[in-house]
């Protein structure tokens, strides 16, 4: 079997990012004493961007992005924008549960740092894969290679943190507006993880209808969906009148991780960069479909 082996910026910035999240991951298993759920959140986060990264090297070192059952225009690139959003999580919880230790600790502090600055080198390493990756103007690529490709990403990856939020504890169930919440977060999410999935298995074809019109219409639908749950959302749960509560309650703050108010303003916040990413989706598959016309 040959291996080809070609010098080029993404190659190194692949390999660079390889070194990093195996650094991070590395460090923390070995001295950083991680013990908690956010602790192992991220060890998998830095493990499954090595992993990945790694079998991406190696398909591409022996040449088999024909023989791979995914489509490779589209499975590198989609996998680094995960990897990238995945480390930069682990950069942001890591320190915030794990460094605000002390009691002569020293050593157990040091590797948690060099956890996290290599966290933090991993992301930069990630996200400049998706810049050298992504589709250039008048370039033929993959979809999910150009940026309404990349939307989706975020759009499921955001959508997976407000289901961690939503459903630790379930805060959901309190009455059916903050479920019809639950249900948009669903679909769309659903929906989004479909489009990925048909696009990395060149499925596309497949549909009995045009893709791109597929995507203008469901880009429409959930910016409309979006646009509703932010708005009740932020209503059922701050409103006095409706069970919520303006202010932050005095337990915030006492113990480990979020309260259940800081969830819900994350909960909202992050429905609103939901709504900001579906809409300028929509009108990328809007200016797709007139393109295509």
């Amino acid at each position: 079997m040959a291996i080809v082996l070609k010098s080029s910026p993404l190659l190194w910035t692949r390999l660079a990012a390889l070194a990093f999240a195996c650094v991070a991951f590395s460090i923390a298993v070995h001295g950083a004493r991680v013990n908690y759920s956010a602790g192992n959140f991220c060890i998998f986060c830095w493990a499954f961007s090595f992993a990945g990264t790694l079998l991406v090297l190696l398909v591409e070192l022996f040449g088999l992005q024909t023989k791979a059952p995914v489509s490779w225009k589209n499975f590198p690139i989609t996998f680094a924008c995960y990897s990238a959003l995945l480390c930069l999580s682990a950069s942001i919880i890591f320190p915030l549960y794990f460094l605000q230790e002390g009691g002569g600790q020293d050593e157990i502090r040091n590797f948690r740092i060099v956890s996290t600055v290599f966290s933090c080198l991993a992301t930069i390493a990630y996200m400049s894969e998706v810049s050298l990756s992504k589709a250039r103007p008048g370039e033929v690529s993959g979809y999910m290679a150009t940026a309404p490709g990349l939307l989706k990403i975020c759009e499921t990856f955001v959508a997976c943190i407000i289901f961690v939020f939503i459903s630790d504890p379930v805060t959901y169930d309190r009455n059916d507006a903050l479920r019809y919440c639950m249900a948009v977060y669903c679909i769309c999410f659903i929906l989004s993880a479909i489009i990925i999935l048909l696009c990395i298995g060149e499925c596309t074809n497949c549909l009995p209808f045009p893709f791109s019109r597929f995507l203008s219409g469901y880009a429409l639908l959930a910016v409309v969906l979006y646009l509703s749950a932010t708005i009740i959302w932020a209503i059922f749960n701050f409103d006095p009148k409706h069970g919520g509560s303006k202010t932050r309650h005095s337990s915030c703050g006492t113990g480990r991780g979020l309260c259940q108010w800081d969830k819900n303003v994350a909960v909202a916040v992050l429905s609103a960069v939901n709504f900001v990413l579906y809409l300028a989706d929509l009108v990328y598959s809007a200016r797709l479909v007139f393109v295509s016309a």
